[in-house]
C-alpha cells in the first residue's frame, strides 16, 4: 500500500482525505480553500488512479465504500507525516518574531487574554499575535493554531502540555434580578429561580447531579452554550448562573451567591506541538500565556 500511495499526486490524496474527513465536497473545499469542482475532479482522478470506487454520492454528502475506509488509515498516516515535517521545518526559526495563533476558549479570551496580550505585546512588539476565540478543538499537529488554552487534559501523545491551574465557579446573579427575586440560601433553593444553563453543553448538569440535585434540562429557563453571551445573560438579570469566580467577583453588576455546595473546578492547560514550542516566538508567547493565566485564575 505505501509503494502504491507513494506514486499517485498528493494533492488528490489531501482532497480524498478531506472529503473522507468532512463528508462533502464543499466541507473539504472550504478546508483546503479550493474550490468544489477542483475537489471533485481531484477525487474522480485518484478513484481513476486506483480503479477503485471511493466514495458513494449521498443526498447529504460522501460516505466511503469500502475501497475507500481502506485507503482511510493509510492517507491519515501520510499527513500526519507530512505535517509533522512541516512543523519541524517551522520551529527552527530562530529570531524573535513572527505569527504565533492562540486558540482559546470564547471565555478564556474574553475575560482573561486581553490583558495578557497586551502585556506581551508591549514586551515583544515584533510577535503579532491570532487569536481564535472557539469552544472547539483545535487540531495542532495540523497548524490550526501554534498554542492552543484548553480546560481539559489534552489526550495526544504527540503534544507537549502544561497543567497551569484551576478555574474555581461560582454561582453569581445580577444586582437588578436578586432585588426582584430574593436571594437564594441553599442549593435546593436555586430550583425555585429563574436559572441560566447551558443548552447542549452537559457541564452545569452534571454539576448539579455531582452535588445529588436532581436538574433537567427543562428546568433552565435560559438556555445559551456561548460563554460570552451567556455571562451577558447573567448580568442582564436573566436569572442565576455559574461564573468563573474571578471574573464574577471583577463584575460590578453581579453579586456572589454563596451556597452549601462545592461546585467543581475547571483545570487550565497550554498545549503545542514539541517541534513549535522550541521556537523563540511561541516558546516565548507559551511564558507569557502561562505566567499571566496563572495570576489571573489565582485571583
Amino acid at each position: 500500500m505505501e509503494k502504491v500511495l507513494a506514486s499517485l499526486d498528493w494533492s488528490r490524496l489531501q482532497a480524498f482525505l478531506a472529503v473522507a474527513e468532512t463528508g462533502s465536497l464543499s466541507a473539504a473545499a472550504r478546508k483546503l480553500n479550493a474550490s468544489q469542482p477542483t475537489i471533485g475532479r481531484q477525487v474522480r482522478a485518484l478513484e481513476t488512479d486506483l480503479g477503485a470506487e471511493l466514495f458513494q454520492r449521498q443526498p447529504r454528502g460522501m460516505a466511503l465504500t469500502e475501497a475507500g475506509a481502506a485507503l482511510l488509515a493509510p492517507v491519515q498516516a501520510m499527513g500526519e507525516s507530512a505535517q509533522t515535517a512541516v512543523l519541524t521545518a517551522a520551529g527552527r526559526g530562530q529570531r524573535l518574531e513572527g505569527v504565533v495563533r492562540i486558540a482559546a476558549s470564547v471565555a478564556m479570551s474574553l475575560l482573561h487574554l486581553p490583558a495578557i496580550i497586551a502585556g506581551l505585546r508591549e514586551s515583544e512588539p515584533r510577535i503579532q499575535i491570532e487569536l481564535a476565540p472557539s469552544d472547539a478543538t483545535s487540531n495542532l499537529l495540523f497548524r490550526e493554531a501554534d498554542i492552543a488554552v484548553r480546560m481539559y487534559r489534552p489526550v495526544q501523545q504527540e503534544l507537549v502540555a502544561r497543567h497551569i491551574g484551576d478555574v474555581a465557579i461560582s454561582v453569581f446573579a445580577s444586582r437588578s434580578y436578586i432585588a426582584r427575586r430574593g436571594r437564594p440560601r441553599l442549593a435546593q433553593d436555586l430550583l425555585a429561580h429563574d436559572l441560566v444553563g447551558y443548552d447542549a453543553n452537559p457541564l452545569i448538569l452534571e454539576g448539579f447531579a455531582a452535588a445529588g440535585i436532581a436538574v433537567t434540562r427543562d428546568q433552565f429557563a435560559v438556555r445559551c452554550d456561548d460563554n460570552a453571551v451567556y455571562i451577558a445573560l447573567v448580568r442582564g438579570g436573566c436569572g442565576i448562573g455559574f461564573v468563573q469566580a474571578s471574573a464574577g467577583r471583577a463584575d460590578p453588576d453581579l453579586e456572589e451567591i454563596v451556597l452549601d455546595i462545592d461546585l467543581p473546578s475547571l483545570p487550565v492547560w497550554l498545549t503545542a506541538h514539541p517541534a513549535m514550542r522550541q521556537t523563540p516566538r511561541v516558546r516565548r508567547v507559551w511564558d507569557k500565556l502561562a505566567e499571566g493565566l496563572a495570576r489571573a485564575i489565582a485571583d
